[in-house]
């Protein structure tokens, strides 16, 4: 590391190595279940409460529609939700899990498990605890600048 970095600097260029090397051990695990990234939470979303509608996921997400579309649509054609025409309003589909969407959620929770264990290994509760107050003050920080708002 070069001296004429400030120690904000390194911090900042640590945390990006940190970030880029937790995104390719996590997609590394999804990948051997056959799952993307950002597929996780749509399928913890659904295994709470399916026959959501896309705005629905969405605003749940926090994400923008577009986003949904197109997780969905990789689902669809990996087998693990469908969706369905609402009964009532034949304008709005619903998405629901297939029996491999319900059937991969404990792939999942096992894979992001082993991935935090991974992670967080070797640490002590009081260091994780102090970790979290960290991250959590980093993404206020963060928060004002960008704006937005990210659940606690």
């Amino acid at each position: 590391m070069s001296e004429q970095r400030t120690e904000l600097e390194a911090l900042d260029f640590l945390l990006s190595q940190v970030c880029r090397l937790h995104y390719v051990r996590a997609q590394g695990l999804l990948d051997a279940i056959g799952i993307y990234r950002g597929q996780p939470p749509v399928l913890y979303v659904l295994h709470e409460q399916e026959g959501l509608t896309q705005s629905e996921l969405a605003a749940r997400l926090e994400v923008a529609p577009a986003t949904v579309t197109k997780m969905l649509q990789r689902l669809e054609r990996a087998g693990f939700v469908q969706r369905q025409t609402d009964s009532e309003d034949q304008r709005v589909s619903r998405v629901y899990l297939t029996d491999a969407g319900r059937a991969i959620q404990e792939d999942v929770v096992a894979v992001l498990g082993r991935l935090a264990a991974e992670t967080f290994g070797g640490f002590t509760i009081e260091e994780r605890v102090v970790l979290r107050r960290l991250m959590i003050d980093m993404r206020e920080n963060l928060s004002r600048v960008v704006g937005g708002d990210f659940p606690a």
